[in-house]
């Protein structure tokens, strides 16, 4: 497990023009892992911490399989990818995360954990270091307010499959200024990405026209209207979406789906965001869609 001393060797750095070169990410999950890898083929060094070795090594290990994917269709040399992979850096310490220029935050969307971390961040990081938060729904204000550096806190919020979707949802707080604003838009766009802002409101844009798409989906089921099958089915067909809701809400995660309903419910106050049954019923189970082996569809199968 390396921590920060790691920077003085990290290749490739002298490719990414800015004078943000030092990426921290919070969470090694399937965001995290994501966001390490496009920072990673941009040239930064980045620093990717998870609360245990063992899930480190697991995101480390997505990163490993999803450049292998584009060696064998010759998108990248051996050597490309071996230099990738040799700019991220692993640690369990979030202290470790001092001197980075940037830090993301991509834990779970649970306030408890996000606020334990920044709380931290914001005691531990250089003065100038940018604190971000990849949330899908929680307010940045809010979060920013527990730090002592509002101006410099924002929301980057990542689509998934962070490698392969262009969007990154960009959130200023209510003390946000304008230079980290900037700053951030501008890495965006060094990553290939296309940054768009919007406003701090519960759910932001995406999710908020996403999740109640996806919650009514789950009703239909719940009330029997049509299968599983045949709800994606209509939808991919009739409406031309690349999967059916079912399947992205599987994809996404059906806590991650539940955690951002109550928070769109709680800060609307609209019971039009109120989570469907079936979808509390099944994170009350544990079938938390493809992460789990099982949600609306069983990934066991053979």
């Amino acid at each position: 497990m390396n921590d920060l001393g790691a920077w003085g060797y990290i290749r490739g750095l002298e490719a990414f023009p800015m004078t943000i070169k030092h990426i921290g990410i919070i969470g090694a999950g399937q965001m995290g892992n994501g966001i390490a890898h496009v920072f990673a083929q941009a040239g930064c060094a980045v620093l990717l911490q998870d609360i245990t070795e063992a899930y480190a090594q697991k995101g480390l290990a997505t990163i490993h399989k999803n450049l292998q994917r584009g060696l064998d269709k010759g998108k990248m040399t051996a050597d490309e990818k071996a230099a990738i992979l040799a700019r991220v850096q692993l640690t369990t310490n979030l202290e470790a995360l001092a001197d980075c220029d940037i830090v993301i935050e991509a834990a779970p969307e649970k306030w408890e954990i996000k606020k334990q971390i920044f709380e931290t961040l914001d005691r531990v990081c250089k003065p100038g270091t940018i604190l971000a938060s990849n949330t899908s729904s929680i307010s940045i204000t809010k979060l920013a307010a527990i730090t002592k550096r509002p101006e410099a806190f924002i929301g980057m919020h990542f689509m998934n499959p962070v490698p392969v979707m262009q969007l990154i949802e960009v959130i200023r707080g209510l003390a946000t200024n304008e230079a980290t604003f900037e700053a951030v838009m501008a890495l965006s766009k060094q990553l290939g990405k296309t940054p768009i802002h919007c406003n701090d409101f519960p759910g932001f844009v995406s999710n908020r026209v996403l999740l109640p798409m996806i919650n009514e989906a789950i009703y239909a089921l719940f009330e029997g209207v049509a299968s599983v099958e045949s709800i994606d089915g209509i939808m991919k067909l009739g409406m031309n979406h690349p999967m059916g809701p079912l399947t992205l809400a599987d994809f996404i995660g059906l806590d991650t789906c539940l955690s951002i309903l109550n928070v769109l419910h709680e800060g609307l106050g609209d019971p039009k965001y109120r989570p469907c049954p079936l979808l509390i019923k099944y994170v009350d189970a544990g079938w938390l869609g493809k992460k789990s082996g099982r949600g609306f569809y069983d990934y066991n199968k053979a």
